[in-house]
């Protein structure tokens, strides 16, 4: 019969669509299952923590799975799926006010101070505290994710310059916060 319809979920639904839907399902398991782990690390840094960080990386992936059909370029999913995580954490840090930041404890691949001991690390994590959210943010994205500016751009949402702009004042504040906590410990940290 020509145009069969399944019972599903208490409705009615075409036969046709389900197939649709479960290869549109297909499609969008294989562009996040490989990204879901790096985008936790990333909310992790950028909101330091972690029970937040697996809030944001929902809330993205909700709404990454509902805007799904509007990605034109599929080569594009990660910049678009980070841009999306971006504005989550943006928003978690809105409701917030307060936002103190701290590296947790990660993956030896993903942790920024890896050759750090246990002294420089605590300083830099005080430096790190001292910056606010957006210069955190295009720090955390060029030296931890390792992305160049053009790429911070594009899942930010903001020009290049004023990435390479925030880039340098974090670089400056983050350099004044960590001598004049080397200065406080009496030598180097």
């Amino acid at each position: 019969m020509n145009g069969e319809r399944e019972l599903e979920g208490g409705g009615w639904v075409a036969a046709g669509a389900r197939g649709a839907d479960d290869e549109r399902g297909a499609a969008f398991g294989r562009l996040t299952g490989a990204r879901l782990e790096r985008a936790y690390r990333l909310a992790a840094i950028l909101l330091d923590d972690p029970l937040e960080a697996q809030d944001a990386v929902h809330d993205a992936t909700v709404q990454a799975w509902t805007a799904f059909d509007g990605l034109r370029d599929p080569a594009r999913f990660d910049a678009w799926f980070d841009r999306i995580l971006v504005n989550r954490c943006r928003d978690r840090w809105r409701r917030r006010r307060v936002r103190p930041i701290s590296l947790p404890d990660l993956p030896d691949r993903a942790a920024p101070d890896a050759g750090l001991d246990g002294a420089e690390r605590d300083a830099v994590r005080s430096a790190l505290a001292t910056l606010d959210a957006e210069h955190r943010l295009v720090l955390v994205l060029h030296y931890v994710e390792g992305y160049s500016g053009a790429e911070i751009a594009a899942r930010t949402g903001t020009r290049q310059g004023t990435v390479r702009s925030r880039l340098h004042y974090a670089l400056r504040a983050l350099r004044a916060a960590y001598e004049a906590a080397e200065r406080a410990g009496g030598g180097t940290p």
